[in-house]
């Protein structure tokens, strides 16, 4: 699939519009969920200025602080370092390169939903990411 070696981590790109709310969510689950067996990244087409801070309540219910977290600008390069994309809305924006598993994910977007709708957009994304996981080519652990 790509150029990593067989011992180097998976490495995983969430992408959506704003990158401030389900690719956050998603990069959020999957880092808490791998650890450091898969490489995470999360980006959007067009970067909002801050994560939605209903998704960060959302997933600090769940046990998982996204807090930190800022919106990146998907770049080509972004793409090429990634294994897997997973795209949840970015359209036409999400560049194609060989070699790459491509997933979309039809999510709602969570931007100006409240908490009782982000909580179930977070548990949709929590039953792909874990079927995501299920399906990486994860290193040996210890």
């Amino acid at each position: 699939m790509s150029d990593r070696s067989p011992a180097a981590p998976a490495s995983v790109l969430f992408v959506c519009v704003h990158n401030a709310g389900r690719s956050q969510m998603a990069a959020g689950f999957l880092t808490h969920l791998a650890g450091d067996r898969v490489e995470v990244r999360s980006a959007g087409s067009l970067p909002g200025h801050q994560v939605n801070p209903v998704a960060v309540e959302a997933m600090r219910e769940a046990g998982i602080d996204i807090s930190t977290a800022t919106p990146k600008l998907l770049t080509p390069d972004t793409v090429r370092a990634s294994d897997y994309v997973i795209t949840m809305g970015c359209g036409d924006a999400c560049p194609i390169f060989p070699g790459k598993r491509y997933l979309d994910w039809h999510l709602l977007d969570p931007a100006g939903a409240g908490i009782q709708a982000v909580r179930t957009i977070r548990d949709q994304i929590e039953h792909h990411v874990r079927h995501l996981l299920a399906e990486l080519p994860l290193p040996a652990t210890g």
